[in-house]
């Protein structure tokens, strides 16, 4: 039998490359100060504390007068401007020994100090925002209804708002203050005209701020007699309190229902025979018939 030509024979299959083999280059860290012989944390010596942790938070009944405020008042406006911030919350507190004890000098530059409470509020610095929402209960509990004089200038307003905020914010002791300082503010000054610059805060877009105004609200509508709830409108207060009888948070729900109730006593005070009936009446003859049924079903529950 013949043998078949080379030729002729099948193709052989072309090997296959061979991988090559991956070579893994070590990483060099970066030694730690101990690998040169360089005391570790254990070892070292503490940091001074940072100026934060000495800023000391003085209560006002522990605040003391000036021996001479007449001098002092002069330099007061100036430590305010200072760039150095422990020495703004410095002044901060002579503004609030000034306000305890000496408020007549302050009232020249109250304006001014005002100002800068609400500059320092929005600083991020958690000491200097404190001390400066603690200068605004002291200036609430000793100038009251004379903040009012600061409408025009927006001074007043802002002061409010920046309340607000604060009290909204997650920081707790700064909430807290915040917390404080509103209801000094709630009763320092008079409910009605108080109210007419809260009012405006139940629509704000910020849900924390719509249930802190609503405290307040609540705060002040509290304190109002008869005459004065019938002066800013029954229905007006009410459909504050509807707004915000329907608010995502509990807070501003509880307000709500306080200001209704707070309402009611006043609106039936000289109603012996059925108060109950005469309210039902001026729901539904005064709201939308939602906010009626609202009204009534908060007293009746």
């Amino acid at each position: 039998m013949a043998l078949r030509p080379i030729d002729n024979a099948l193709p052989s299959t072309p090997e296959r490359p061979k991988k090559q083999a991956k070579v893994s280059i070590p990483i060099q860290t970066q030694k730690k100060p101990s690998d040169f012989g360089v005391a570790n944390d254990e070892n070292k010596a503490p940091l001074p504390p940072s100026a934060e942790a000495s800023i000391d938070y003085v209560s006002s009944e522990d605040l003391k007068p000036f021996q001479d405020p007449e001098s002092k008042i002069q330099s007061l406006v100036e430590g305010l401007e200072s760039k150095d911030w422990v020495k703004v919350c410095e002044s901060l507190n002579d503004a609030r020994r000034f306000s305890v004890y000496h408020s007549t000098l302050l009232l020249s530059v109250l304006e001014k100090v005002i100002s800068v409470v609400v500059k320092a509020m929005s600083n991020p610095r958690s000491a200097l925002c404190k001390t400066s929402i603690m200068a605004a209960s002291d200036i609430f509990n000793a100038f009251g209804e004379k903040l009012l004089d600061f409408t025009d200038s927006g001074a007043f307003d802002q002061l409010i708002l920046q309340l607000l905020l604060k009290a909204s914010q997650d920081k707790k002791f700064v909430c807290e203050e915040a917390d404080r300082s509103l209801k000094a503010m709630a009763n320092s000054i008079a409910p009605l005209p108080l109210l007419k610059k809260l009012s405006g805060y139940v629509n704000h877009r910020n849900l924390r701020v719509r249930a802190k105004a609503a405290v307040s609200i609540s705060n002040s509508v509290s304190k109002m007699g008869v005459e004065e709830m019938k002066e800013f409108r029954f229905v007006t207060l009410l459909q504050i309190a509807a707004d915000l009888l329907n608010d995502r948070l509990p807070e501003a729900r509880e307000a709500a229902r306080s200001i209704v109730f707070s309402v009611y006593k006043a609106f039936t005070e000289n109603e012996d025979e059925n108060p109950e009936a005469a309210w039902q009446n001026f729901c539904l003859t005064s709201l939308s018939p939602i906010q009626a049924q609202s009204m009534i079903k908060v007293i009746s529950s």
